[in-house]
């Protein structure tokens, strides 16, 4: 069996939005699953607390706003450093099937694992077939 490298993705850093605190702002890593009755989106942002994430719905848009404290590296001189700190930012635009009233977040190990209930529109239906 062939050897395959396994290489990190990059940091992307986020473009074209204006920043209300100064440092840098990362897209986290986001891996969507969707469900009969839901869709889960895991989004990777290490080093932010539960208290320090910010998840909001307007208009249709969700919101996703992660920030690294900078405390315990303020007296740090580093010589080498293989990643950036900064913070997260992600944006998504949902349609009208998802019930944004019972949204639910849950955040571990810096994942936070978010859950978009389906509408009842939207879910699956399985439709009874009769002998005929």
């Amino acid at each position: 069996m062939a050897e395959q490298e396994i290489t990190a993705k990059a940091k992307q850093p986020v473009e074209g939005q204006e920043k209300t605190r100064a440092g840098r702002f990362f897209l986290p890593g986001v891996d969507i699953y969707e469900f009969g009755d839901s869709i889960k989106l895991w989004v990777d942002m290490p080093g932010v607390k539960e208290s320090d994430v910010e998840v909001t719905h307007k208009e249709g848009v969700l919101t996703i706003t992660g920030t690294v404290s900078t405390e315990a590296y303020e007296k740090l001189s580093p010589l080498y450093t293989e990643y950036n700190i900064g913070n997260y930012f992600r944006q998504f635009e949902l349609n009208e099937d998802i019930d944004d009233q019972h949204i639910g977040a849950l955040m571990k190990n810096g994942v936070l694992e978010l859950t978009l209930p389906k509408g009842e529109r939207a879910q699956l239906r399985r439709i009874e077939i009769k002998a005929g």
